[in-house]
C-alpha cells in the first residue's frame, strides 16, 4: 500500500511529503518506498496513533521523530521542535503526518514561509486546500502568535 494513498496525501517535494494517519501496513512499507525519516505530530493517546510506531519505523533502519501536538492546544515549543527537527533532515527523504495533516499543513506552511521557501499566499493556499483552521478552537490564536513571532 504506497504511502501515496494516505488520507490527505501532499507532496511537498520529491523528497518530503505529508499526510494523515498513516497506519501500519503504509509504514512497514516506507523504507522500500525510499524514505529515511518520518516524523510524527500525533500524540500516543490519538485513538489513530499506530501502536509501536517508533518500533515499526527504526526497524527499518529509518530515523523517527515524534512531536506529540496536542490538537487543542499546539504550542510555539511544539513548533520549534518541528523546525529544528526539519532542520537536521534536511537531504534526506521525509514523511510527516499526524491524524488528518491538519497539525501538520499548519506546521509545515509556517516554516516554509520563516525558510523563504513559500511566499504568504502559497503557505494560506497549502493549509486551506485541507482544511479552515478559524474553525478549530485555539488555532486562529496559535497561528497569529506564530506569525507575530517572524
Amino acid at each position: 500500500m504506497p504511502i501515496e494513498n494516505c488520507y490527505n496525501f501532499r507532496p511537498i517535494t520529491a523528497d518530503l511529503t505529508t499526510s494523515g494517519v498513516v497506519g501500519t501496513q503504509r509504514l512497514q512499507g516506507l523504507s522500500a518506498e525510499g524514505y529515511e525519516v518520518v516524523i510524527n505530530l500525533l500524540p500516543d493517546n490519538s485513538e489513530q496513533a499506530v501502536a509501536d510506531e517508533r518500533d515499526i519505523v527504526e526497524s527499518q533502519g529509518m530515523e523517527y521523530v515524534h512531536i506529540p501536538v496536542d490538537f487543542q492546544h499546539p504550542t510555539a515549543a511544539d513548533f520549534q521542535a518541528f523546525a529544528r527537527s526539519l532542520d537536521t533532515v534536511q537531504g534526506r527523504k521525509v514523511h510527516i503526518h499526524c491524524a488528518a495533516n491538519y497539525r501538520v499543513s499548519a506546521f509545515y506552511a509556517h516554516y516554509a514561509k520563516v525558510q523563504g521557501l513559500w511566499s504568504e499566499t502559497e503557505a494560506e493556499a497549502f493549509v486551506r486546500g485541507l482544511w479552515e483552521p478559524q474553525d478549530y478552537p485555539g488555532w486562529p490564536e496559535f497561528l497569529a502568535a506564530l506569525k507575530d513571532a517572524i
